[in-house]
Parts: structure tokens; sequence; C-alpha cells
């Protein structure tokens, strides 16, 4: 993987697996990075796993305050052309705020000219209500998505984050059953291009990046028809407006 101008990604939950993977891949290709992690210390460990000091922004994606601040971290630091919305929870109480809101957020807050998002083939099996998401509580105060759920969102975002913004690549990918913390050790796919793919298209260089879809390893696929339901993106656009107070732009 090659780089043939200097670019500087954001990449989310790098403090191990998936993230932390892209982001070694990113500087193996020459590019710069900005690394996002919960807390402070976790910075240095990740400098030491890819064996370079790497800038970074701080913060709990879970809690929207937090990814206000992220953003003008990023905003001190010079911006970035793209960003890996690596981040992600199986944990019900905080996939919403973390798999979908934290995204959505940093797509407002953050101009770049790139952004991937990790979904999940788990998102084809959603039981969410798309005609009117009116079962959703987006203060997060109480379950009301499955991780599932939060992929189709997420899937459904890129889609529409690509369609509305003229000059932006918005891609989602599909790491496959990689062996994570989230994925567990005994997880059959390939964990490297899983994070490959994400940095491919975080990077831009190849032609076939110049696209909004869904990726699994570097190939197209369709995603389930309800994320490509420009209603349901248009509904899920106007929530998410509305649980945060911050338009998309």
């Amino acid at each position: 993987m090659e780089n043939t101008a200097v670019t500087r990604v954001l990449v989310t939950g790098t403090s191990q697996g998936l993230g932390l993977g892209a982001l070694g891949d990113l500087l193996d290709a020459g590019a710069q990075v900005v690394a996002h992690v919960r807390r402070p210390e976790q910075l240095d460990t990740v400098g030491r796993a890819v064996g370079a000091d790497v800038p970074g922004v701080v913060g709990d994606l879970a809690e929207q305050t937090q990814v206000r601040e992220v953003a003008e971290q990023v905003a001190a630091l010079g911006g970035v052309d793209a960003v890996v919305h690596n981040a992600g929870t199986m944990d019900e109480r905080l996939v919403l705020a973390v798999n979908v809101i934290a995204p959505y957020l940093l797509t407002a807050l953050v101009p770049a000219q790139r952004h991937v998002y990790l979904s999940s083939s788990m998102h084809r099996g959603a039981r969410l209500n798309t005609t009117r998401l009116a079962g959703v509580d987006w203060t997060g105060t109480r379950p009301t998505v499955s991780y599932s759920d939060s992929k189709l969102l997420v899937t459904a975002l890129a889609a529409a984050v690509g369609r509305l913004r003229s000059g932006t690549w918005a891609n989602a990918v599909d790491p496959g059953w990689v062996p994570t913390r989230m994925g567990g050790a005994g997880a059959p796919d390939d964990l490297e291009a899983g994070h490959r793919t994400q940095a491919w298209l975080a990077l831009g260089e190849d032609p076939r990046t110049h696209v909004s879809a869904y990726w699994h390893h570097q190939r197209t696929q369709q995603p389930d028809r309800r994320a490509t339901d420009v209603d349901f993106q248009d509904r899920l656009l106007a929530e998410l407006e509305q649980a945060t107070g911050t338009p998309l732009g």
C-alpha cells in the first residue's frame, strides 16, 4: 500500500484490534495519523505497539460532550483528511451512543474528504422498525437497539453521507468475524484483511476507492436494502440531528 501524498487520518478506537491495525497500516503507507483513545495513558501503549510516537486525541465516545471535545482536539492538531470511525461496542447500553451517535457527530464536526465507518454483516439481522424509528431512545437512558440494529443504522449513515455530501467518499466496511476482543479468539476471519480495508479506503489512493460503497475485504458488496432506502436515511438523519442538536451539514 503506497501513498503518493501525505494524508492525515483520524482513527477512533486505536487501543487494540482493528483500530490499532489500521493505524499501523496507515503509518506503513507513509500517512500521518491521529490516534483516538478513551484514556490518556493508552496513547503510550499505542505508540509502543506501532513503534512510533503518534499524536492523539482522548475522549469517551459514549458521551456526546466528550465526542465534541475530541472534534475540538482534532481541529487543534490542524484537522484531518480522512476519518476511520472504527470504535465500537457490543454493550447494548452503549451501542447507540458509540456505534451511531459518535460517528454522526464526528462526521458533522470534523471536516474530511473521506469517512470510513465500521459496519458488520450482522446489520442484515437488524429488527429495528425503520419505518418510524419511534421506539428508539436516543438519550441512551434505556437500551432500545441491538448491536445488529446499530450496525444497520451506521451503514445507512454512511450511505446518506455519500449521497448528500458532494466530494466526500463515505464507505462502510464489514471487517468479517475477526479475532478481536469483541469477536473472540476463535473467530475464523482474517483480522489483517479487516483493518487493511479500512486503511486502504482512508488513503483513497487506489482509483477503486473513489466511490461511496459497502465493502468486505477490499471488494464491494450490496448491504441490506434498508440501508440504501433514502427515506430511511432521511428519517435517521432527522432523528440524529434532533438527538444531538447538530445538523450533518
